[in-house]
């Protein structure tokens, strides 16, 4: 394997500080845990909160085309200013 990512499926995304990618909102409790991106895509520039499958954050700074290779379960909306964004899945 040469390290590149592939996706076939993408889903625009709305930042939300509730709302999954999978429409569910993020409980420890859940029966089912929410299904995370395979990465994301962001088209413009700026900051994203990324919200973990374990429902932890972490803001990162995204240059604008990039595609994070990271496991997500949501982007909130509170302090996220990057823009056009993109859940990619491998299904």
């Amino acid at each position: 394997m040469d390290g590149t990512l592939t996706f076939n499926s993408g889903k625009a995304i709305t930042p939300s500080n509730t709302v999954n990618f999978d429409g569910t909102t993020w409980s420890a409790a859940a029966a089912q845990a929410p299904i995370a991106a395979q990465g994301l895509y962001v088209g413009g520039a700026g900051v994203v909160v990324a919200v973990w499958p374990d429902g932890s954050t972490s803001s990162l700074t995204a240059t604008a085309g990039s595609v994070l290779p990271l496991r997500l379960i949501r982007v909130n909306s509170t302090s996220t200013t990057a823009s056009l964004l993109v859940a990619l899945y491998t299904i």
